[in-house]
């Protein structure tokens, strides 16, 4: 079948939508942008030292990095003895019922809790933080005003959680820098929590499901920590990795893709273990590498 050429208003129209779409990119990054993303951040957790630091405090919706609160919370419950892993718990309809990102929790299924840190870490299961968020302060609203409290605690100043997820939420903010802030408490609070970010695939009970972090067995050292995406926020990580004994934490937050953000990721943790007491050494390689683009 012969395929005819749009008309010259039919052209505006596509060249239009193009231009937009181009626009709305280049927006995006900042103008002095080392890696493809708006904003991010690089510490040597070690040292204690910022390694590089990118439009670090600009305010971008979570998505699903949001869990890394949720996790926190629930091990503290688990430390204090208020729960144990073990615990077992029945998945209510709003938890199964959950959109988005799922480990495909049923209606009234029986589950430990400690598959569902492995369902909300691997697979970013929605489903799963609500129902770990029930079981500890009987329903999503208080666990939220616990959330919000724990961020005021670690110093995350333009942070507000409005949900236990990460889904779409007006008012639901963060930055980069945040988001490194309760990435290290987390960290430092419950060491042994790798455990549930490092495995590639998890599965539930007839599924096997892939990582969301696919820099998991790509990039050496990398043993974590949680990835994110909603429209509003573009493709977000928290990655970790540890090498010779040298941990790096780095996050990019607002990619205009999986692979950009990802991409960023590498270039930060490989500029920073090349360089993992220099900031100056980390930009000049990034600035390098950015002017190869």
């Amino acid at each position: 079948m012969r395929q005819t050429l749009p008309g010259p208003e039919g052209l505006s129209r596509v060249c239009l939508v193009g231009l937009l779409v181009l626009l709305c990119l280049s927006l995006a990054l900042p103008v002095s942008a080392r890696v493809p993303a708006r904003s991010a951040i690089l510490y040597n957790m070690t040292s204690g030292k910022v390694l590089y630091a990118q439009n670090a405090d600009a305010t971008i919706p979570p998505a699903s990095l949001t869990k890394l609160m949720t996790m926190m919370l629930t091990l503290d419950a688990v430390r204090q003895r208020k729960i144990s892993l073990k615990t077992w718990l029945v998945a209510s309809r709003k938890a199964a019922r959950t959109g988005g990102s799922s480990m495909h929790l049923r209606i009234g299924e029986r589950i430990r809790l400690e598959n569902l840190l492995y369902g909300m870490a691997v697979v970013s299961g929605n489903d799963a933080a609500v129902a770990a968020a029930e079981k500890i302060s009987g329903n999503t609203r208080h666990f939220v005003r616990l959330m919000n409290r724990k961020a005021r605690a670690l110093g995350m100043k333009h942070t507000q959680f409005k949900n236990v997820n990460g889904l779409p939420a007006a008012g639901q903010r963060t930055t980069a820098r945040d988001m490194l802030t309760l990435s290290c408490a987390y960290l430092r609070a419950h060491p042994t929590a790798l455990r549930y970010h490092s495995p590639r695939s998890f599965r539930h009970g007839r599924r096997t499901m892939r990582a969301t972090n696919k820099l998991l067995g790509v990039v050496p050292g990398v043993d974590g920590l949680k990835t994110g995406w909603t429209v509003a926020s573009g493709y977000n990580i928290v990655v970790t990795a540890e090498r010779k004994g040298v941990r790096l934490i780095a996050v990019v937050m607002g990619g205009t893709s999986s692979g950009r953000r990802d991409l960023a990721a590498r270039r930060l943790l490989e500029a920073g273990f090349a360089s993992p007491n220099s900031p100056h050494n980390v930009e000049r390689s990034l600035s390098r590498r950015s002017k190869r683009r």
